[in-house]
């Protein structure tokens, strides 16, 4: 079982400048919460509560005002400074002793994951008990992702980087889950062309190993890479219609963890000081109020 999770919320957000010079795009709102409540849901939804938030350095205050170690959630929250973003494996090295023994969960800061399924889907993949998994969703231009080729069995046979042409079209979503030998595997990677340690180069080496296994979210679910502008607002735009139409809020972390009992009404009551007089403050209430 996979009880430690992790979210790369470093990175320099160029393809968002200026609004990420001065403010961790992780930080900026995601329609009416800030984007790092989504995959912190995540994560959450998969029944994980001791997670590491590797953020880059001097941005760790910023983070805290919104998300402090001593929270209202029942999860316990770490913090780590990226000196420079040098890949995604590179989460697993700045985490080393976040993980220690155990098993290990990744997602980035910056995806966002919606389906009427996921949450078994979630629940089944923290059960891993060896090798790696990785979500996979078709998109329309997967030469701007890794690309994962399948064959009829529903099994990774390859994966490549971005490329230029290719026969798949389903991207390797910024979701994966790990046993512990992630991190002797991700010492060993030397850095791509590219100077960075690589993500596929990692689940290359896990699918050699025959220890690769292939999730999909399913074509009624979402998956969105708020990594620039247009892709950012697009997310923002999905998220307005739900919730506006049903009523309910996505990625609230408060409503995750009273479901799961990890907090009671204490807690909600304390967020609602926390956040103040807002739309999403009104949402808890209404939350303590039907239980």
């Amino acid at each position: 079982m996979i009880k430690k999770g992790i979210i790369l919320a470093g990175g320099l957000g160029t393809r968002m400048s200026p609004l990420t010079k001065a403010v961790n795009k992780q930080l900026l709102p995601l329609y009416d919460k800030p984007l790092i409540f989504y995959p912190l849901s995540i994560l959450m939804l998969s029944g994980i509560k001791n997670i590491l938030i590797i953020v880059n350095k001097g941005q760790l205050n910023q983070f805290r005002k919104i998300l402090p170690e001593k929270n209202n959630l029942g999860i316990k929250l770490q913090y780590k400074e990226q000196l420079n973003p040098n890949g995604l494996p590179e989460a697993f090295l700045i985490g080393e002793k976040f993980i220690g023994s155990d098993k290990v969960a990744l997602i980035l800061g910056d995806n966002f994951f919606y389906g009427q399924n996921l949450t078994e889907k979630l629940i089944k993949n923290v059960k891993l008990k060896k090798g790696a998994s990785v979500f996979l969703h078709p998109v329309k231009n997967p030469s701007l992702y890794g690309v994962a080729t399948i064959n009829k069995n529903k099994k990774i046979i390859k994966i490549i980087e971005k490329p230029k042409k290719t026969k798949s079209n389903l991207a390797i979503t910024g979701l994966y889950f790990f046993d512990n030998e992630v991190v002797k595997l991700s010492k060993k990677l030397k850095p791509s062309k590219r100077g960075e340690l690589e993500i596929s180069d990692l689940l290359n080496t896990y699918k050699r190993k025959r220890k690769l296994k292939a999730e999909f979210l399913g074509r009624g679910g979402s998956w969105l890479d708020a990594g620039s502008i247009n892709d950012y607002y697009n997310a923002s735009n999905f998220i307005s219609a739900i919730e506006s139409r049903q009523g309910l809020k996505i990625a609230c972390l408060e409503e995750i963890a009273l479901n799961y009992k990890w907090i009671g009404k204490k807690e909600i009551i304390d967020a609602i000081k926390f956040y103040g007089k807002s739309d999403y403050s009104n949402y808890l209430n209404l939350l303590i109020n039907k239980k």
